[in-house]
């Protein structure tokens, strides 16, 4: 018997597709949006569809879908959803110094437009060993200087094995807030929501020198599943360093 059939009397489990749920933190601007909406109505009917619009984007920007990662020894998966835009080996943010050192390391910089999920996700299991929040500018957040300039915030967690990895959130055009989830002192899943950025928005992450990046330039990731990188493994294939 082909043990991929249905037994019969045995129910199938079914999978359906459903709206991810809303993020609590964005449930409030829900609301906001809805509430202007119901206004608008009142002011104008020309008004309400696209506030429906409106209202219906609100709800997606903080959409917390269910994320299965990857499990297995040296991995480092995506933080956050967005497009792949620099990989390269860049010098190391001060703020960074102390728990990564000072020579540099492989960056590798994932754009988040306004129509990506925007919780961000830790690469890896362990504990929060430093998070530091930085004021600055809100350039656009796909220019190479805005790691340098913009409003960011530094995460480094280390793992089981004492390898850390250094990750930072930076705000954008739009993004006007960076909110964390984790503090110093907190141990981490991998995959396990950090924080978010309100609205549109980058993560750098700087991969060990033991680390080889497992992504290539124009990937789509996806936080928490996406691997981006891989304790003794070969660089992707198309990946100039």
């Amino acid at each position: 018997m082909n043990s991929l059939q249905p037994q019969s009397g045995v129910a199938t489990p079914t999978v359906k597709w459903r709206f991810p749920a809303v993020h609590p933190e964005g449930q409030k601007y829900v609301a906001i949006a809805a509430g202007l909406t119901l206004l608008a109505t009142v002011v104008s009917h020309v008004l309400f569809w696209p506030m429906v619009g409106v209202t219906l984007w609100v709800a997606t920007f903080f959409r917390d879908p269910v994320r299965t990662t990857p499990v297995g020894d040296g991995l480092i998966v995506a933080p956050a959803d967005g497009l792949i835009t620099m990989i390269e080996r860049v010098p190391m943010p001060r703020e960074l110094i102390g728990d990564l050192g000072a020579a540099p390391l492989v960056r590798v910089s994932i754009f988040m437009s306004v129509f990506d999920v925007h919780i961000n996700r830790t690469p890896i299991a362990g504990t929060i060993r430093q998070v530091v929040y930085i004021s600055g500018k809100f350039l656009n957040a796909d220019l190479d200087k805005a790691s340098e300039e913009n409003e960011r915030q530094h995460i480094v967690v280390e793992g089981r094995d004492g390898r850390r990895i250094g990750f930072t959130q930076i705000a954008g055009l739009v993004a006007r807030r960076i909110v964390p989830f984790v503090k110093p002192g907190d141990m981490v899943a991998t995959g396990q929501r950090i924080g978010l950025i309100r609205f549109g928005s980058r993560v750098d992450v700087f991969l060990p020198d033991d680390c080889a990046p497992q992504v290539v330039l124009g990937q789509r990731s996806i936080a928490g599943e996406t691997v981006i990188g891989r304790v003794g493994g070969s660089p992707a294939m198309g990946l100039s360093q």
